[in-house]
């Protein structure tokens, strides 16, 4: 696992709190986001020894997926927190995989431009605010090349009203998913440099609706 050099940067953890890191994965079994990754790894249309990245990988639950349909592809994944990352290098090696796993930030992608074929991002971009998401987007614009494909989870919001009733949200994550309500998400998307296709709202036990966008460079 490596470590990239950074300028410091607060961030939101994956459960909104450190100290729910343990929840992290119980969370993932039972609200059923397994299905929603099996989903966007089937959408990324993956063929051999292409490049992936999944940006905010958490534990490593959208790579081992990735890594177990598609042996041939070459696994990278960033996340500013450390501990997620040790559970994902765990998760990653006892299910027979390799990756490389980087702690880094979704703002400040530490690679080349034109590095990978497919770009997954899996219900973090809600964890950064407006002008982040803006950031993150232009760099995995960047890092993609010409044919490269987003596919991107996140939280889906119909109205405002909604967001009073997100419970166990805290309120930095409250005020960030302002940016998701109605088509803001794939707007963000589109604006970023990507031809975006209709977004696939997928139900989730306990967390919610989650919206998968997938966007093509163009």
């Amino acid at each position: 696992m490596a470590e990239i050099s950074s300028q410091e940067r607060d961030y939101l953890p994956g459960m909104g709190k450190h100290y729910l890191l343990p929840f992290y994965d119980v969370l993932h079994r039972v609200s059923g986001l397994g299905r929603v990754h099996e989903e966007m790894v089937a959408l990324a249309g993956l063929r051999d020894g292409q490049r992936v990245l999944d940006v905010g990988c958490g534990t490593g639950n959208l790579l081992r997926a990735t890594g177990k349909r598609h042996r041939t592809v070459s696994l990278t994944g960033v996340d500013p927190d450390l501990k997620m990352l040790a559970r994902a290098e765990r998760k990653i090696r006892r299910a027979g995989l390799a990756a490389q796993l980087d702690r880094g930030f979704a703002q400040e992608l530490a690679f080349p431009d034109d590095s990978f074929d497919v770009v997954f991002s899996s219900l973090m971009l809600h964890h950064l605010d407006t002008p982040s998401k803006d950031a993150m987007l232009a760099e995995v614009r960047r890092v993609l090349r010409p044919d490269g494909v987003l596919v991107l989870a996140d939280a889906a919001v119909h109205d405002h009203s909604h967001l009073g009733h997100k419970r166990g949200v805290s309120g930095h994550m409250q005020e960030h998913l302002h940016d998701n309500v109605g088509h803001a998400v794939a707007q963000r998307i589109a604006a970023a440099g990507f031809t975006v296709e209709p977004t696939r709202t997928r139900k989730l036990r306990m967390v919610g609706e989650v919206g998968i966008e997938v966007a093509r460079v163009h």
